[in-house]
């Protein structure tokens, strides 16, 4: 149970929150016409006579975007509809040329799931949370207003038009920023892995319509807002704790909350109301004419489900089953591509204990301090292998990894090389390490009279003086063996 309370002046308040998340659908094509989908591109440059609603322009349903539907639905274990039907959402705005959204309301492609949101105790998550999915719809996107191009008018651009949409709705199940933020970045991921969408936030093919109230903890749920269109996942913890205490304040002053859509403000960090918040009734929903119901047989089904790859649960369950800790395993498999340079990395046969720890702190690091991805890695999982075996069988320690792997950032050759060509290989020599240590007790015999007079702390200080007399290139473990054996 989620531990999020706000006080008020009349006592604590619970908030709750469903979220509505548009994902935009990855394909190649709008979902009812074969109109280009790509970001960025020039105003009114992808429309079709469909998009645009030109009379007598009939839809046809791109089979892939059902696919990818699908697929979505199954990747959260929930209902797939194999009869469903698309309705008309009447509404008349400028960027709406047909008058109507395709939609589903009725009869939604995909049913109940869920996702389980892991336990965060810093993020104020004391526990894994399964949070429900209502359903998945899939729907045809409006297109853009553009209110800066022009001193006394705005301009309409209809290339979002038709653009395929998966409306995933939760349950109102959410009871702080915190689980809802998780719930946005797990099933961002999910869609992430499955390839239905790109999450791409800033470019809005992922955004969510943030539904919050409040009530004192037990009591009925309150009333609503839906603040529309929130498009990152710190907008939306923002959005939820401005609105709950905004909602807190009017209730807790006499005031009534009102059911209503509202914009957040990123810059200000508020909610604005937009327009009082509509009925179904109001939107005139019927079965599109144009369009027959789907039915989907069952080897689709079949066919979509075959085509899942490891899911972010599964692939996390495999990395602690192989010894990883359950923080490595999160922080590997929150994003797709990071779990597929790790699972390359481990197809090499490199030992997965070990190779988590590497990835998840140098490499990571690296990419960090040079501001690339992981997809942009200058060191490939092949390479980084190499590396991983020179440290398994004693050439190199630690801290002569560290080295290497910076000159591999620096000259893109091989661990490999860099070893032979820089003599960077440790020193297993015992004589060698033996003259190294006796010249340092020699040198700090006053230290080690402290040490042997019980100051153990010293055991450190001569380990770090016959590995900087070495040039940091004598096998640690040795260094320790010959200095404990010294000091006897």
């Amino acid at each position: 149970m989620s531990n999020y309370r706000i006080k008020g002046e009349t006592g604590e308040w619970e908030v709750v929150i469903g979220l509505e998340v548009h994902a935009q659908i990855t394909t190649q094509a709008k979902l009812f016409s074969g109109a280009a989908t790509a970001f960025g591109a020039e105003p009114n440059t992808q429309v079709s006579l469909v998009d645009a609603a030109m009379p007598g322009m009939l839809p046809v349903p791109n089979r892939e975007c059902i696919r990818q539907a699908v697929r979505t639905g199954l990747a959260i274990e929930a209902e797939i509809n194999q009869w469903s039907r698309f309705d008309r959402k009447n509404y008349f705005y400028a960027d709406l040329p047909q008058g109507y959204q395709i939609s589903q309301l009725y009869h939604p492609l995909v049913g109940e799931g869920s996702l389980t949101i892991e336990a965060d105790e810093k993020a104020g998550i004391p526990e894994a949370k399964r949070i429900g999915i209502e359903r998945i719809h899939v729907e045809q996107d409006a297109g853009k207003l553009m209110h800066d191009q022009h001193p006394s008018m705005s301009f309409v651009d209809l290339n979002r038009s038709g653009v395929a949409l998966m409306e995933i709705v939760s349950r109102p199940d959410m009871r702080s920023p915190a689980e809802a933020g998780a719930y946005v970045r797990k099933l961002r991921s999910i869609l992430r892995y499955v390839g239905s969408c790109d999450g791409n936030m800033e470019e809005g093919s992922m955004r969510a319509d943030v539904n919050v109230s409040v009530r004192k903890p037990g009591e009925e749920f309150g009333t609503r807002t839906e603040t529309k269109n929130v498009n990152s996942v710190r907008f939306v913890m923002a959005a939820i704790e401005y609105e709950a205490k905004r909602q807190i304040e009017l209730i807790e002053s006499g005031g009534t909350v009102v059911q209503e859509t509202r914009l957040f403000d990123p810059d200000k960090g508020v909610t604005r109301s937009m327009r009082s918040k509509e009925d179904a009734h109001d939107y005139r929903y019927f079965p599109d004419p144009d369009l027959l119901p789907l039915v989907l047989d069952d080897a689709f089904v079949a066919e979509c489900r075959a085509s899942l790859p490891e899911l972010p649960d599964a692939k996390r369950a495999r990395y602690e089953g192989a010894g990883i800790s359950a923080y490595a395993a999160g922080v590997l498999t929150a994003e797709v591509e990071a779990a597929r340079w790790f699972d390359a990395l481990l197809d090499t046969g490199a030992k997965p204990v070990a190779a988590a720890n590497w990835v998840t702190s140098e490499l990571f690091g690296a990419l960090n301090r040079l501001g690339r991805e992981i997809s942009d890695s200058p060191v490939s999982p092949t390479q980084a292998a190499e590396l991983l075996a020179l440290v398994d069988d004693g050439t190199l320690s630690g801290s002569l990894a560290k080295q290497v792997f910076e000159k591999m950032l620096e000259t893109g050759d091989t661990a490999g090389v860099i070893v032979e060509r820089d003599g960077l290989r440790q020193t297993s020599d015992t004589g060698a390490i033996e003259a190294a240590v006796d010249e340092v007790l020699a040198a700090n015999a006053d230290k080690v009279e402290q040490y042997r007079a019980g100051k153990e702390a010293l055991f450190g200080f001569f380990v770090g003086q016959t590995m900087k007399a070495m040039g940091g290139k004598a096998n640690p473990k040795m260094v320790n063996e010959v200095i404990r054996a010294k000091l006897g």
